[in-house]
């Protein structure tokens, strides 16, 4: 049971009343949103025609010092909803023509959402659910959405606990990642694709490469083929861009060189990896940061 006033549903098993005072992600009894969107810039086999229904939820479990979505996930900029207009936003992204609803660190606010998708399935929701996470996740969370998630996306950032805990704030980062992905894949099984391309069915799992890091990027190579071959998809990003305090903790003060990113790429190709996206230098950009403005929230 997901317990809002003794919230253990993250990791970081805060145990707080949620009623009473946020819990180390900043979250308290309501859902905050941040933007409601379609977006364009996720995975092909998400977007479709018109893009992923994305839903940014404001705050997070991790504390990334280099995360891109910080006035969100940091700070806390948002607006709050009642789980009525949480599934109100469901149903309004499904007739935007949204391809998937893309809850986007969705984790602190499990509880919520399912409830939500409940109001919404009940007035026709039946969009593809894609649950987009740090990875950073326990299994009885990922327990508790069976049956209502499509899709998992989970990051998988870290194989050293060194890294995960300068990082992150989360030393146990790598095993705690490793259970939960296991837990998905079991749910969900093997990846799914529809005639037209698009992902049915599967885990979906990102990892940037970080500068500095492609040896430890490679040893996460190796664990995921060791563990799911190809029964999951794989998206290599080379979108890093130093920003927030990411000057702080060298080598993430500098760009990933091409180098570094495609000696990963070759990994991939030698371990016999075939369903993978690899990304193109030009994502590496600021201009990719979506603009926290609360559209589509209200």
């Amino acid at each position: 049971m997901l317990d809002l006033h003794h919230c253990t549903i993250c990791p970081r098993r805060c145990g707080v009343d949620r009623a009473v005072q946020p819990g180390f992600c900043g979250a308290g009894m309501r859902a905050r949103v941040a933007l409601v969107s379609l977006h364009p810039w996720e995975e092909p086999c998400l977007t479709g025609e018109k893009g992923a229904g994305t839903v940014f939820f404001s705050f997070c479990n991790l504390r990334c010092c280099y995360c891109q979505n910080h006035e969100i996930s940091h700070g806390g900029k948002g607006i709050e909803v009642s789980d009525e207009r949480l599934a109100e936003i469901f149903l309004e992204q499904q007739a935007r023509g949204a391809a998937t609803l893309d809850l986007v660190t969705p984790t602190h606010f499990v509880p919520q959402i399912l409830h939500a998708l409940a109001l919404a399935r009940a007035q026709g929701f039946s969009l593809p659910v894609v649950y987009n996470s740090s990875g950073y996740e326990t299994v009885e969370t990922i327990d508790a959405l069976a049956g209502q998630v499509a899709i998992y996306l989970p990051d998988l950032k870290y194989a050293s606990a060194e890294s995960a805990g300068e990082y992150s704030a989360a030393p146990d980062y790598f095993p705690v990642a490793q259970a939960a992905l296991r837990r998905m894949v079991a749910q969900v099984g093997p990846v799914e694709f529809a005639a037209d391309g698009h992902m049915v069915r599967g885990v979906l799992v990102r990892h940037m490469v970080l500068p500095g890091h492609r040896h430890e990027s490679m040893a996460l190579l190796d664990w995921l083929w060791q563990e799911f071959g190809d029964t999951v998809q794989l998206s290599l990003m080379n979108q890093y861009t130093p920003m927030f305090h990411a000057a702080e903790h060298r080598p993430l003060h500098r760009r990933l060189t091409t180098f570094e990113y495609e000696s990963v790429v070759e990994h991939a190709l030698e371990l016999g990896i075939t369903h993978c996206y690899v990304q193109e230098r030009r994502a590496a950009s600021r201009e990719y940061v979506p603009c926290f403005d609360g559209r589509g929230v209200r």
